[in-house]
């Protein structure tokens, strides 16, 4: 029987714990507010996981008009200027708001913050806290300041399964806990989940970060946005662990070089070399595996003896593998890292159903277009959290009524699904295979077992992947590999991805006969 928590109606409900999470929980208080987490607060969210810090344009050469230019140049032409412009304008409002909240910069001699570089910036503007282990400490100063206040109630250990519907707005959310099936009464949800490494065998993310946000808010009929751009870090450390171990852009912005197996430079003629957008580097490094090489981050003489102080937590993770930073060459290889897609929000973070709104890499606001610029994801986490609780502010949460009587569904497994996405959605893609994942993935997606969720992420993935009929950004095929001159945003909803899906499959078995 499910139980409808009454004693906790009537507050904000904030699903996840990283980043975009804990800022809106903080930005609502002293307004009664519960944040719902999977696991403990702030763990596994790979906001903890981030090594590179916060893009923020607060030094003395630097401008929020040089930030947008370089997000504009990443994203490939399908950035939301002015959705950009907003949100890169808040950074040193945001890196204000972080210190407030108990986040310690790292600082120069000087006592100014220290600003790193990182690939296709023009300025140094990465903001840390204790080096590459940004994400950690800046999670782990906002939990610190979270559970000081009253008024946040944390859910730890549940699981939210469904989005609750009163008529065409939010009206609770069904999670499964330890003890079995709630219903959680409110009017006003954020959705700050996460993204979708976990679909892929190869990713720095939490194997269980799936795009759940992206599932429930498509089941309860949000439109999604860009779903097809699925960033791959260029440089994951090549080894046994799952996830792999992010090898931080910061490091080739240090000096490191990539060299194949025959210490060739593969990237020195490339414009911006190691330091160009990740999607050029990804699709070198795979082109080099391609081919039957390897590919290695040569940092032993732009860092030598002091790789494990400037990089500590990478050091570690090296040496774990058994490799010495300063004096071996480190073993890399392309691995998803970020998505770019999600649902679709406006300015405040508002969906397209009435009482959702979304922050963090599960939303899809216009800031990174077909590519992100490194580090500008924790910086829009900060941001549209913010925003979205700025914007909650101005309404009053209503009493809702809602019940569930059916049966839970069952808890998500995206282990059918994750060989399927590796195969076929990866670095480099034509019709064959997007066709081939989507006809496996759609009776998973419309079935009722633990494979669903996952597989309609992926199949949104996969259905816009294949209305995209060029290379762009993280989006590359090989069937068309040029560039359309005019091209834009897309936008659906789960059922108009279906009726693609549907028709779809016939012309895909056509051409496999």
């Amino acid at each position: 029987m499910t139980h409808v928590l009454h004693d906790l109606a009537g507050r904000v409900v904030i699903v996840g714990s990283g980043l975009a999470g804990l800022m809106a929980a903080l930005t609502l208080a002293p307004r009664p507010t519960i944040i719902v987490t999977r696991a403990a607060l702030g763990a596994e969210t790979s906001s903890a996981w981030a090594q590179g810090g916060i893009a923020a344009s607060v030094g003395a050469d630097d401008s929020a008009q040089l930030h947008l230019a370089d997000t504009l140049a990443a994203g490939d032409g399908l950035c939301d200027p002015a959705v950009a412009a907003g949100i890169l304008a808040q950074a040193p409002a945001a890196i204000a708001a972080l210190q407030r909240a108990g986040v310690r910069f790292d600082r120069n001699k000087e006592g100014a913050l220290a600003l790193g570089l990182e690939a296709a910036h023009s300025r140094r503007r990465i903001v840390h806290a204790e080096g590459d282990g940004s994400g950690a400490a800046i999670v782990q100063a906002l939990v610190r300041a979270v559970r000081s206040k009253s008024s946040i109630t944390v859910l730890e250990g549940v699981e939210v399964r469904r989005l609750l519907l009163e008529g065409d707005r939010i009206g609770g959310l069904l999670c499964a806990t330890s003890t079995g099936t709630v219903v959680l009464p409110t009017s006003h949800v954020i959705l700050a989940t996460g993204g979708i490494g976990g679909l892929y065998d190869a990713t720095t993310n939490p194997m269980g970060n799936f795009g759940q946000g992206v599932a429930l808010a498509a089941r309860a009929g949000a439109r999604l946005a860009d779903m097809e751009f699925v960033q791959f870090h260029p440089t994951a450390l090549d080894s046994r662990r799952r996830p792999l171990a992010l090898v931080s852009e910061a490091v080739r912005g240090e000096g490191a070089v990539l060299v194949n197996e025959k210490g060739v430079r593969f990237m020195a003629e490339v414009p911006g070399a190691e330091l160009a957008p990740r999607d050029v580097v990804a699709r070198a490094i795979s082109a080099e595996i391609a081919r039957g090489g390897r590919v290695f981050l040569d940092a032993r003489q732009a860092l030598g003896s002091g790789f494990a102080r400037r990089f500590p937590v990478i050091d570690g993770l090296c040496r774990e593998a058994g490799i010495d930073a300063s004096t071996d060459l480190i073993p890399v290889r392309p691995a998803v890292h970020y998505h770019m897609g999600g649902v679709a929000t406006d300015i405040c973070g508002r969906s397209s159903v009435s009482g959702l709104w979304v922050a963090g890499e599960a939303a899809s606001t216009g800031l990174h277009g077909a590519n992100r610029l490194a580090s500008n994801s924790l910086l829009e986490a900060a941001v549209m959290g913010m925003r979205a609780a700025e914007d909650i502010g101005g309404f009053a949460v209503e009493p809702a009524t809602v019940a569930w009587t059916g049966m839970p569904p069952a808890s998500a497994d995206a282990s059918l699904v994750r060989p399927l996405v590796s195969r076929h959605l990866g670095v480099l893609r034509n019709a064959g295979a997007i066709n081939g994942a989507i006809a496996s993935l759609l009776p998973l997606a419309e079935g009722e077992g633990p494979a669903a969720d996952p597989a309609i992420v992926a199949l949104l993935i996969a259905v816009f992947a294949s209305l995209r009929a060029e290379s762009r950004g993280a989006h590359a095929r090989t069937d068309f590999s040029l560039k359309l001159q005019h091209e834009q945003r897309r936008m659906m909803c789960l059922s108009d991805a279906l009726d693609i899906a549907h028709a779809v499959i016939p012309h895909s078995f056509a051409r496999s006969a």
